[in-house]
């Protein structure tokens, strides 16, 4: 009986110690579980750590592109209103100017019309009792051109105005007296035949004594003002025909009276300023 009893203790304590070791096992497998999950843990909290700081550089990149873009805005803004200042500036200059250019224009054309009516005049002053094919008169660039043959003016190599060019001079003088805005240049013209006399030196002395003679007889005898008179000679150096013939040497022996606008006036308009 006393063998039976310290068998079945004998028994219940290998039945309990086979428990506890099973509960061992279980809980050191959970323990190992439960040292995955905090290793598991401590890796996803370090990568969110990571994420986090990557976010945080990644915030601050994104708050300086957006301060970079936003003074780049302002400048572009402060720019565009320059330059929109400058292209008004511009447009505004260009405005003046065209109204300057335009100014010009008017005064130019203007003068063709005032040139042409005096062109006309001439005409038809020189058409009433004097028809000869050696008076031509012409309108260029706002000047009105009359030019003489020497042979009806003066004889060769002379220097004295005959009584017959003195009639058609006169007639001149008539449309230019009506116009005494406009300034009258004479310009003597000879051929390339050279001349040596008393009086005369070359052909220089001859085309300015030419020119000369034709002012004084507009002043003298036809009481065109001084002051608006010129006289110029231009010799032989601006020839109109070859010099080689009878015929080009003739053409080239001529008085010419040139009617234009007075410079200072002309500066004038150059000098005017363009209108507000």
């Amino acid at each position: 009986m006393k063998k039976l009893f310290f068998a079945a203790i004998t028994m219940s304590i290998l039945l309990s110690s086979c428990v506890s070791t099973k509960k061992y096992a279980d809980l050191e497998t959970q323990h190992g579980l439960t040292k995955q999950e905090l290793v598991d843990a401590k890796a996803d909290l370090q990568a969110c750590l990571i994420d986090k700081d990557h976010l945080a550089s990644l915030n601050e990149s994104l708050k300086e592109d957006k301060d970079r873009s936003l003074k780049q805005v302002e400048n572009l803004t402060v720019l565009t209103q320059s330059s929109s200042d400058n292209i008004k500036e511009v447009i505004s200059q260009l405005s003046e100017k065209d109204k300057y250019i335009n100014g010009i224009r008017d005064a130019m054309t203007q003068k063709d019309s005032i040139n042409l009516a005096l062109a006309f005049h001439l005409k038809k002053e020189l058409a009433a009792g004097i028809q000869d094919e050696d008076i031509q008169i012409d309108v260029e660039k706002t000047v009105v051109y009359i030019s003489i043959a020497d042979k009806m003016l003066f004889k060769s190599g002379s220097a004295v105005v005959s009584d017959r060019a003195k009639e058609v001079l006169g007639k001149v003088a008539t449309v230019v007296n009506s116009k005494p805005d406009m300034e009258v240049q004479v310009e003597g013209y000879t051929d390339n035949v050279s001349i040596n006399t008393n009086c005369m030196k070359d052909n220089w002395d001859l085309s300015v004594a030419r020119a000369t003679s034709v002012v004084r007889v507009l002043q003298n005898d036809y009481t065109v003002d001084p002051g608006r008179l010129i006289a110029a000679g231009r010799s032989e150096y601006v020839p109109l025909d070859s010099n080689d013939t009878p015929q080009g040497r003739s053409t080239n022996r001529r008085t010419r009276i040139v009617i234009l606008p007075k410079l200072d006036q002309f500066f004038d308009i150059l000098e005017q300023k363009p209108e507000e």
